[in-house]
This record gives structure tokens, sequence and C-alpha cells, in this order.
């Protein structure tokens, strides 16, 4: 409900009770800063949530108030209206009442809307009051994008929906773009594929991957670190799409024998995103992916990641350090950065200096310098390190120990008296002694430098929405070596299902830790270069927990699900 239904809003609010007084100038601040409708605001600020709203405004109104979550749609009833119309006027059928068609929406005092529903439907309309958000997940989940609706599709993206940010930094909307084209037949392949970004990014897809099948093109969007397939356009299309989206990220559009690497800067519904490319050639076609920062997006707290209340004081008393280096280990796609950037913004003070050296630069940081590499014109993390320390920071945090060099400057810069953030590739804490030391740096440079490497992974948390008791089977139970007897004051939860987390039990993610301490004994290790598997064992027996023992924790806090955590941790067998 946008424009001047919101003092509509505002009074159903206010008559039910729903909100304190400041609680509503609250939203009604956050609705105007981030020019969101107030219903969006008042969840996003998680005063209610969407049914609350839906059924206090229903009720003011002297309405019906529907949770489309709840109910399953008939094919028949969808028929009678097309997806061009529903996308058109917010609208979704759910129900037929002899000629009367009831149609869920947000807005109940839209009367525009009801009256050019009655004359293009030529039947009695009924107005029922649902979530925006969900009524617009659900026109999407039910109607999809087959090939006979490409083209209405085609028509659906507005040029003030997404522009383009050029090299220079000025905007390009997408209505020039389609005039720069000498080809008026490509114009619809640039909206499809506007598209195609701009539902994963509402989806909150971290990777979209447009992959040629031979009989078939597929588009998959990776969500909660799980790819789901998603209506793809027809396979004559394919090479029209791989070539925007080559044509967008700068990259050569003859060549399709070698992989190449681009980027595309837009914003998308007010937010900008950086996109990095990567297009790889396969048996039936080039291969393309495209990795979605969101450069605008919420930074979480400390408190917010994940850790226990035990794991959390001893990082937040490291995090303080003078100097040292704190490393953060795992896989790509691990939640590394989002962490480094928690860990940033909880000791960002007027009274220190922050610099950060980043390939990307991920997310937007309010008073820290942030450096952006650039390997094309020699700046390197070690060339832009090297520099960095001549500008007397406090504390630098390294994207990624890549090389030597990277490492050797970071080590350097701890030892005189900076604290130093970095990431590497590995599978466990331990190990990333093992790795320096691999990469060439002198073990007693490890030893006196290194305060800490904490090792994680991100697991699915079940939906809220669907969650119900669960009770572990006797496998799952052995894989994890726990008794019933270990799990009798748990709270075991499992997700059956539901619109909101597309049926797969799980909506969100959360970090799983292995806090590794280098302490006095774990120092003596690194100077006679013990494997990491001795270190391990010393790090455990001073209180380390495992990524799988983090995990069980969260498993009996109703968190996430066994089966969640077996998977994400299938090598720590300990």
């Amino acid at each position: 409900m946008a424009g001047s239904n919101n003092e509509h809003l505002a009074t159903a609010v206010k008559s039910s009770s729903l909100l304190t007084q400041q609680q509503l100038n609250d939203a009604e601040q956050y609705s105007h800063n981030k020019k969101v409708a107030l219903t969006k605001a008042i969840k996003e600020l998680g005063f209610a949530d969407a049914i609350t709203i839906s059924r206090v405004v229903a009720e003011y109104f002297g309405m019906e108030a529907v949770d489309l979550n709840e109910i399953e749609i008939e094919k028949d009833i969808l028929d009678l209206v097309s997806r061009d119309m529903a996308r058109r006027y917010k609208i979704i059928p759910i129900d037929r009442r002899d000629e009367t068609l009831v149609v869920a929406m947000e807005d109940p005092l839209n009367i525009y809307t009801l009256d050019n529903l009655r004359h293009l439907l030529k039947r009695n309309i009924e107005a029922v009051v649902a979530d925006g958000d969900d009524i617009a997940s659900s026109i999407e989940h039910y109607y999809g994008m087959g090939e006979e609706t490409v083209s209405r599709m085609l028509e659906e993206i507005s040029s003030g929906d997404i522009t383009f940010v050029q090299d220079d930094g000025r905007e390009q909307s997408l209505k020039e773009e389609e005039q720069e084209e000498e080809v008026a037949e490509e114009a619809p392949v640039i909206k499809l594929v506007s598209r195609i970004i701009v539902e994963a990014f509402r989806n909150r897809a971290s990777d979209i991957h447009i992959e040629p099948l031979g009989k078939r093109f597929r588009i998959r969007y990776r969500i909660d670190g799980v790819c789901r397939e998603v209506p793809a356009p027809p396979r004559r299309l394919q090479a029209s799409v791989l070539s925007r989206i080559k044509i967008m990220s700068k990259m050569d559009i003859a060549e399709k024998r070698l992989p190449q690497d681009g980027r595309i800067l837009m914003n998308v519904m007010g937010r900008q995103i950086d996109l990095r490319v990567s297009a790889l050639p396969s048996n039936h076609g080039e291969s393309i992916v495209l990795r979605i920062l969101d450069k605008e997006s919420l930074l979480l707290g400390l408190s917010e990641l994940g850790f226990s209340s035990e794991d959390q004081r001893k990082y937040e008393e490291l995090i303080q350090l003078p100097h040292g280096v704190l490393l953060i280990t795992g896989p790509t796609g691990s939640g590394k950065t989002t962490t480094l950037y928690a860990c940033l913004n909880f000791i960002n003070r007027p009274d220190r200096k922050i610099i950060t050296v980043e390939d990307p630069i991920e997310y937007m940081l309010a008073g820290i310098n942030q450096v952006q590499v650039n390997e094309n014109i020699g700046l390197s993390f070690g060339a832009v390190l090297r520099s960095v320390l001549r500008q007397a920071p406090n504390v630098i945090m390294v994207g990624e120990i890549r090389d030597l060099d990277t490492a050797d400057i970071a080590i350097n810069a701890s030892l005189t008296g900076h604290l130093v953030f970095s990431t590497l590739h590995t599978n466990d804490a331990p190990s990333a002694v093992t790795r320096l030391i691999d990469q060439g740096v002198k073990p007693f440079l490890v030893a006196s430098s290194l305060q800490s490497v904490m090792a994680q992974r991100l697991v699915r948390k079940i939906c809220d929405n669907c969650a119900e008791p669960y009770e572990p089977k006797d496998y799952e139970l052995e894989t994890v070596n726990l008794t019933r007897e270990d799990i009798k004051d748990g709270d075991l939860k499992k997700g059956v299902g539901c619109k909101m987390c597309n049926q797969t039990g799980y909506k969100g993610r959360i970090g799983i830790y292995e806090l590794m301490l280098v302490s006095e004994d774990i120092q003596k290790m690194i100077y006679k270069k013990v494997s990491s598997t001795e270190i391990r064992k010393v790090a455990r027996q001073q209180g380390m927990k495992t990524l799988r023992e983090d995990g069980l924790l969260k498993i009996m806090s109703g968190i996430t699900t066994l089966e969640e955590v077996i998977r994400i941790t299938q090598q720590d067998v300990d």
C-alpha cells in the first residue's frame, strides 16, 4: 500500500492497537526514508508479520483477510486472469463464487483496479486482503515464465526498474540501452535478461546459473546455498541471452572457445548491485554464472551471525586486540566476508583508522577507507598493502591472503602494531597454519603474529512458518554420535515445506563456527612445524568446538536440522 493509502493503513493500525505510537512513528519515518510502503516498513522493522497486518486492515474495512501461503489455488481459477493482468494490477484470483471472482489484493480501497477488473473480466469482483509480497510471490509461483508468456513478460520491465552504471559512474537507463542497439529485435532480449537479474535479486539469490543443456536452456538461482531451477525462456533465445550478458559485462562477444570474466554494475529497485560474471565454454555452448553482490545490503552484527555466547565473548575480546592476525577460513560462499564486515562494524569508532583491501568491495561501510584491487593495472593486494601501511591505519582488512607476498606484508604489518583481518581457503581452523607455511611464510612469523583462526560454514535455517517438532531417526543420531538420551532436552524441529520457503522447509542461513585460539602450546607446535592434525587435538583439549559440535548446538535449539549439519560437515568426523 503505497502513496495515500499509507494514511488509511495508519488509521487501521491505530484503531487496532497493533503498534504503540512510537512504533508507528518509527515505521512512518522508515517508510519515508527508505521510500517503501508502510506495510513493508512495519514488517522490516519486525513490529508485526504480514498476515497480522493484513488482518488488521481487513477488519478495519470490514473485509476478509487471507494468507496466500496457506491456500492452494485451482488452475481453472488462475486461468480466468492472465499473468499480465495479475502483475499489472498486483492481484491474484483465489476463488469463484457463482459469477463473482474473488481476488486477493493489498489495497482494499483501490476502486480503480476493481472497476478495471470488472470491465476486463466481465464479471463481479470481490476483494480480499493479502500481503503484497505474498501476492507477488504467488504470481511467480502459479504463472511462471513459460514460452507462451515470454512475449507478454518482456513488456513488463519499465525503464525505471533498472539502470546500469558505466565505468565513469554515469547511470544509463534500460531505455537508453535499447536505443543504443543497432538491431531493433534485440530490445526484447535486453528486457528478458534484466528481468532474470531482477527476479534473482527479489528471491535473495547469491548466484544466477545460465546453462545450455542441448535440448533445453536452464536457469537456476542459488538461494540459501542451494541451486533451484526456475522457469526459463525457450531455447531459441539461448544465443541472444548469452550474447546480451557478455555485452553487459564487457566480454569479447566473438570469443566462445576460452573462459572469460566480466563485471556488471547496476541499480536494481533502488539498490546498487555488482555482478561478477564468468563464462565457461561447454559442450552445448557457454555456461554463464553471475554472482550477485549487494553493495547496500544490511550488515549483520556479531550477535546475529550465529555465534554461541561463549564464542561470541571470546571473539569480541580478540577483535579488540591492538595487533595480531585474525584469520577466517572456509570455502567460497561460506560467509567469510560477511563475518569480516561484522567485525569491522563492531570496532569501527572515530578514534580508529580502518582500511580494507578487497576484490571486490562487497559492501559499503561508513567511516572506513575501502580500496578495490585491480590486477589489470598492477594494483594487486601486495601493491595496495605497501601503500596502506604508509596511511598509518590501526586496523587493516585484507580480502584474501592469496600468495606469499600478501601473507608476508600482512604478517609484518601485525608485528609492527596493526590488527590484521583476512581470509584463507581451508577446510578447518588448524589447517590455516599449514597453508601459510606452505605458501612460504616462516613458521616463527606465523607463531608470533597469529592470534586466532576461525573456520566457518553456513547452514540453512528451519522455516519459521512451517517448523514442526521432529523426532530424528536412529541412523541420523548414529552419524553424529548422539543417543536419545543426549537429545531428550533439545528442541528439535523440521520444516515441512510451505510457499514461504518454496516447499524446502528452510529459509535463510546462519553460521556454524570453529574458533581456535593460538595459545602458547600451539605457538610452540607451529615453531616445530607440527601437523595440523596434532594442532587440532591440542586445540580441542583447550576448548575448541568443531564445526559439527557447534552445528549440534543449533540443532538442539531448533535453528537447523540434523540433515543439514550432516550435509555441511561431512568431513568433520572427530
